[in-house]
């Protein structure tokens, strides 16, 4: 249990208070993030308002990634409350995320299809190397090595803000790093040559930018990274962006003639760039657990937590009305801030209604899927389940129930 990674797993055996007693409020939130994931994966193509926004604003499928970045730092908080050897610390804490990185290029690098195909594989020219997991991954070590190599001072005597203050700032660093690539990089107009998986190359598509610091789909410079770094062809092939009215996509998936050529291209949510906001994501969940970690008293944990989160909304309240985008496709600041007083203000509500108050009847559906997080998301995230439903068919393999949902509601 000890080698599993925090974010989605069962506990720690760390993660016990004296009495050993489970924080039964985390599991029911990780239990919580992985139904909404579910729910916007399936339900989003029906209900298009719970489903990623296509650029800028904030769905409720927008809300899952910064919930688990934000469930990592708490459990880190708690697994690392003490670390006696720090050397040995780091290279368990790597060893997990190169797992989870390697694990998440498994369930979407493109190896597992789609409902609507019954094959398998995925060829390297084309492999996507970035997604979910790799992208907690990033975090989860991020926020590790600043809680083994930053050690904690006094903190009833000078408050958490300052017995952390090396971790935010880490976190301000991070954050320095992204703004200044994100606006300030220049970014030249460019070329692709559209390649599928039928055919080795198509038409080539320009896209006019020569512009810096210019925050909408073609012309980003985190996609310009992503292009540079990982190639174009290791990108994600349907970003949501394709949803925005200036592609005219039609409801069987054909551009029209009029739609900018970004359109066509693919386009990493979970690309490099924004990876360095979601880490912060990550070292913001650390901060609340180490409340957690080192409070014992309920009132005070929920005063301090209240506290960051309120704080975190206001100041990304204000990025946004002075014009940065909550973009979760970019990450930025605003979104970051708002989503991150979002994840706080709800583990706070769970542990008032399940660990203050004792409600784990209600939760404990939630309670167990967060017990069992790993496993449900592997099945998930790599068709699993829809491929065993696929296996039952009348007369022939498209005649089964998985392909009746899709032609009658999804595309109804």
């Amino acid at each position: 249990m000890a080698d599993q990674v925090p974010l989605l797993q069962e506990f720690e055996p760390s993660l016990v208070d004296a009495k050993a007693k489970r924080v039964a409020s985390l599991d029911v939130f990780r239990g919580l993030s992985v139904f909404l994931m579910i729910l916007v994966d399936y339900g989003g193509s029906v209900f298009p308002i719970i489903a990623h926004a296509p650029w800028n604003g904030i769905h409720l499928a927008d809300f899952v990634m910064p919930f688990f970045l934000f469930i990592a730092g708490i459990s880190l908080a708690l697994l690392y409350k003490r670390v006696p050897k720090r050397t040995e610390a780091t290279w368990k804490a790597i060893l997990r995320a190169v797992k989870l990185f390697i694990l998440g290029i498994l369930l979407q690098g493109g190896y597992f299809h789609g409902i609507t195909s019954l094959t398998y594989g995925v060829d390297i020219q084309r492999i996507r190397w970035l997604g979910i997991l790799q992208r907690i991954s990033i975090g989860y070590i991020v926020a590790a090595l600043c809680e083994i190599w930053f050690p904690r001072g006094r903190c009833k005597e000078l408050g958490f803000f300052k017995s952390y203050y090396r971790h935010w700032l880490i976190a301000v660093l991070l954050l320095a790093i992204y703004s200044g690539l994100l606006y300030g990089l220049y970014v030249p107009d460019w070329q692709f040559d559209l390649v599928t998986a039928s055919s080795n190359g198509g038409y080539i598509y320009t896209v006019n930018c020569s512009v810096r610091g210019d925050l909408e789909p073609g012309c980003n410079s985190a996609r310009m990274i992503d292009r540079y770094i990982l190639g174009l062809n290791h990108l994600y092939r349907k970003p949501t962006y394709r949803n925005l009215k200036e592609c005219n996509k039609s409801v069987n998936g054909v551009f029209s003639d009029g739609a900018p050529s970004w359109c066509h291209a693919p386009f990493d949510p979970e690309g490099i760039l924004s990876s360095i906001t979601a880490a912060v994501s990550c070292i913001i969940g650390l901060q609340y657990g180490h409340v957690l970690a080192h409070l014992q008293v309920h009132k005070e944990r929920l005063q301090n937590w209240l506290c960051f989160s309120v704080s975190f909304f206001v100041l990304g309240l204000f990025l946004t009305l002075i014009g940065i985008p909550v973009n979760k496709s970019l990450y930025t600041i605003s979104y970051m801030l708002l989503t991150s007083a979002a994840a706080g203000t709800t583990f706070s509500a769970l542990y008032l209604l399940v660990d203050v108050h004792g409600y784990r009847r209600l939760t404990s559906v939630l309670e167990w899927m967060g017990k069992h997080s790993l496993s449900i998301f592997v099945i998930v995230s790599s068709n699993l389940a829809v491929i065993a439903v696929q296996g039952f068919y009348w007369n022939t393999p498209e005649n089964n129930i998985v392909h009746w949902i899709v032609k009658r509601v999804a595309h109804s």
